[in-house]
């Protein structure tokens, strides 16, 4: 792989789009100036989400989603996300009147790690991906300018441009869903380290002795508290013979077990299922615990279907976070779940296509 700069990108303002009454050197009224428009893409081992958004991140138009299904292959996937991107194109049009001129490019977000500059996706253990040009396949297939960008990148950006971050000058994002993925702003600034690796966070250690990660690695966070891993060790649980209410939510088949499932379990009071949700608190808190001591951070935002286990797991994973982490870290920092459920990862895949290729984005 290349060498690289050290990456960071700066939010700043970008010129105004807006509608033009002035009237003109005939004395005609002027046409108002066409909005413009980027799609977003956020690519998941899971799902795939599209849609698009004004360049003045107003609003999210024509979001869709659809099952990656990556064991199709990567040409599959590819025609997926290139047919979903048609369909948000039209649909956007048929909502505001644009026409495909007015759609500038495409930002994509996917798992890493990542080469930025070409646009490769490296490895990807959630989708079974090396070496892989996803950047310009996809632009080929739409006939679009394309980015690339890591998919907790993404998603971190998202909820600092528009969602529970927005205002703040240090963030660590954390996307919990099929993995764990992460992102930072340092400084108003999205980092990506030397070779864009940075925020990867669902693979730091947490038991060096401990569960195996797709990776290869053992002990990774990921191997503990993904959506994955969160259903894995219920279904454990459940094989081990423990009474529960989940063997009922799957209908004694353990392989539908779902991180979702465990979380309506533990709000109705399962004990297994309530078990799973602290224990997967402890195990988020500890790595968030350890980020505050590195980074200092003003907020740490977790997005994805964690959200949905609300007060059951964040309650105890501030308090696992009170206890590791130093007190000044602590008291600065705000542990809060995304607001932009299911469509961080787009809204940062817009304003990393505008970071790449225009300078920055507006100012929330």
């Amino acid at each position: 792989m290349p060498s690289k700069k050290n990456s960071k990108t700066k939010m700043k303002k970008t010129p105004s789009h807006a509608s033009s009454t002035r009237g003109s050197s005939s004395g005609a009224p002027r046409r108002p100036a066409a909005q413009r428009y980027v799609v977003g893409v956020d690519l998941g081992g899971t799902n795939i989400v599209v849609g698009a958004m004004p360049l003045d991140g107003s609003r999210e138009y024509g979001v869709r989603t659809e099952p990656t299904h990556s064991e199709q292959g990567a040409d599959s996937v590819v025609e997926r996300i290139g047919r979903m991107i048609d369909e948000v194109i039209a649909t956007t049009g048929t909502e505001t009147g644009a026409a495909r001129r007015d759609f500038v490019g495409v930002g994509i977000g996917a798992p890493g790690p990542l080469d930025r500059e070409r646009g490769i996706v490296i490895v990807t253990p959630n989708l079974g991906w090396r070496d892989f040009p996803l950047r310009d396949r996809v632009s080929e297939r739409v006939a679009l300018p394309a980015t690339l960008d890591n998919d907790a990148n993404c998603a971190t950006v998202g909820e600092w441009w528009r969602g529970a971050a927005a205002g703040a000058r240090n963030v660590v994002g954390m996307t919990i869903g099929t993995g764990i993925g992460g992102g930072l702003i340092l400084e108003g600034q999205l980092y990506h380290g030397s070779s864009d690796v940075a925020g990867e966070v669902g693979h730091t250690t947490i038991d060096p002795t401990g569960r195996r990660c797709k990776c290869g690695n053992y002990g990774c966070l990921e191997a503990y508290a993904s959506g994955t891993a969160i259903a894995e060790r219920a279904a454990e649980a459940l094989a081990g013979g423990e009474a529960s209410l989940l063997r009922d939510l799957v209908q004694g088949d353990v392989s539908r077990m779902t991180a979702r499932l465990v979380y309506d379990a533990a709000t109705l009071g399962d004990p297994l299922a309530v078990e799973v949700v602290r224990e997967t608190a402890r195990f988020l808190g500890t790595g968030v615990a350890n980020l505050l001591n590195i980074f200092n951070p003003d907020v740490v935002v977790l997005a994805g279907g964690v959200s949905a286990a609300g007060d059951a797991l964040f309650e105890p994973l501030r308090a696992e976070v009170r206890r590791r982490a130093f007190r000044p870290a602590v008291e600065a920092c705000r542990i809060v779940g995304g607001t932009l459920a299911g469509t961080a990862g787009v809204v940062g895949a817009v304003a990393t296509f505008m970071m790449q290729t225009m300078g920055g984005i507006p100012a929330p």
